[in-house]
């Protein structure tokens, strides 16, 4: 059972892209999402507690044993499972944003989280080398989807959003965050953003052009993604606005 399903070397058949397995992932995934339409209408403060509880600590349970996996088959190092990564900052930060409500990092988890989660979910090469319902392929799958969930349950439930000032602020410490890992990388020989080289699986990165100008091709995809999940606002902005000018 446990070599079957939590084993570091598996043998079954291989994980297909967009395959009826990915697909139903990707599918409970986004119902769930559209569920807060209805949920945030017949919800109250009790319920909407218990479900951000609920949100951080499986958060927080799913990357724990993502670690202790590591551990265990020996393969826990500084240089891969440090949580570096955006999608494992944002990990920790949603966790404690979902206790605190904070607005801060709310705004991170919605463009980081969200942005970084969806590709990851898309294309989740990382553990691409395993397939349901093996342990990591699952772990995978349940951590960007609670990342991609939080983010969009506290936008449609708990009313947060973003704004362009925010728009602007994270996009600016995003590159801070990057020139910091730049130098991480360089004193540890890791490769977390996959700024220091494209990773060894295939990836979307592979479409682009070789290291170093592949970091500047990212900073124009970062932007369009950003921009991409601020229009929904910038509409309703927008809208306020010509009301406002009519009334």
């Amino acid at each position: 059972m446990i070599e079957k399903y939590f084993g570091l070397v598996y043998d079954g058949p291989p994980f297909v892209l967009f395959g009826p397995a990915h697909l139903s992932a990707l599918a409970v995934i986004t119902l769930c999402c559209f569920s807060y339409l209805y949920f945030r209408k017949v919800w109250g403060e009790r319920e909407r507690t218990i479900v951000r509880w609920v949100f951080a600590i499986a958060i927080v349970v799913n990357e724990t044993a993502l670690h202790i996996w590591s551990i265990y088959w020996g393969i826990w190092n500084i240089q891969t499972l440090l949580p570096l990564h955006l999608c494992s900052v944002m990990i920790w930060l949603s966790a404690y944003m979902l206790v605190t409500k904070n607005y801060t990092i709310y705004e991170m988890v919605y463009f980081l989280g969200l942005g970084g989660a969806m590709q990851a979910a898309l294309t989740p090469a990382d553990a691409a080398a395993y397939n349901f319902p093996h342990f990591r392929i699952m772990q995978t799958f349940i951590a960007h989807g609670l990342l991609i969930n939080i983010a969009v349950y506290m936008t449609v439930v708990e009313g947060f959003r973003p704004t362009l000032a925010s728009f602007k602020r994270i996009f600016l410490w995003t590159n801070v965050y990057m020139v910091i890992i730049f130098f991480v990388n360089r004193a540890i020989g890791s490769n977390y953003l996959f700024i220091a080289a494209k990773p060894a699986f295939p990836t979307l990165l592979d479409m682009l052009a070789p290291w170093p100008w592949y970091i500047l091709e990212l900073e124009t995809i970062g932007f369009v993604i950003f921009f991409i999940l601020y229009i929904p606002f910038l509409i309703q902005d927008r809208r306020a606005q010509s009301r406002a000018v009519a009334s």
